[in-house]
This record gives C-alpha cells, structure tokens and sequence, in this order.
C-alpha cells in the first residue's frame, strides 16, 4: 500500500552537503528519516508531516539537515556533515495519525524504505 525508495547516498568529506531523496507511493501521514547507529537500532533524523509543513529534528542534526515533502518524494538535505553522521539512512511513512512527541520514534511507522548509505570521511 505504501511503497519507499531511497537515493542519494553516498560518500562525502566532512563539512561537506548531500542531499537524500525518498520516492513515496501511496497516501501517508507522516514521513521520516532514521539512521543506524549510537548503539540503537533506529535514531530518528527528521520527520515532516504530509498535510503541513511542521518538521522536527534530532538534536545531534538540527541546524545542519532539512526535511521536505513535495513532489511525492521526502528529501533531507544535509550539510556541515560530519564523521558522527556515517549511517545507513532509512525512509520511513505512516498512513495513520502521529503525535508530535513520537514523530521521531520508530514503532510510529509500519513501512520502511530499504536504506542508503551515507559516508563522511574524516
């Protein structure tokens, strides 16, 4: 019913931008970016709402990375990259109501993108 298909990983120098894109089939709720790592199995990045533009970030890439949704894809873009950020990056969308406070928690979404890699070199 939903279907997500990441692009745009790849490998960048610290300080360095890229941008990541998530082709989204299918009506959705909400949308978000997850990354591995920190010794937790998801980290949320960014989350959007489909209906309004309200974002909510981690605190570890707030400032640096934006979330969008437009064009039925959720792109995040990334600058002042660093090390820290290397991480398989994970799309993920829910056809049912999110609150804000979970925006970022992974039981919130039943359906996830297959991941890209993101590589930042020291």
């Amino acid at each position: 019913q939903v279907e997500l298909v990441e692009s745009g990983g790849g490998t960048v120098q610290d300080g360095g931008s890229l941008t990541l894109s998530c082709e989204v089939s299918g009506y959705t709720y909400a949308l978000a970016w997850f990354r591995r790592g920190q010794g937790e199995e998801r980290e949320g990045v960014a989350a959007v709402y489909t209906e309004g533009p309200i974002t909510y970030y981690g605190d570890s890439v707030k400032g640096r990375f934006t979330i969008s949704y437009g064009g039925n894809a959720v792109n995040l873009e990334m600058h002042m990259l660093k090390p820290e950020d290397t991480s398989v990056y994970t799309c993920a969308a829910s056809r049912s109501m999110v609150m804000a406070n979970d925006m970022l928690s992974p039981g919130s979404y039943a359906f996830w993108g297959r991941g890209t890699v993101v590589s930042v070199s020291s």
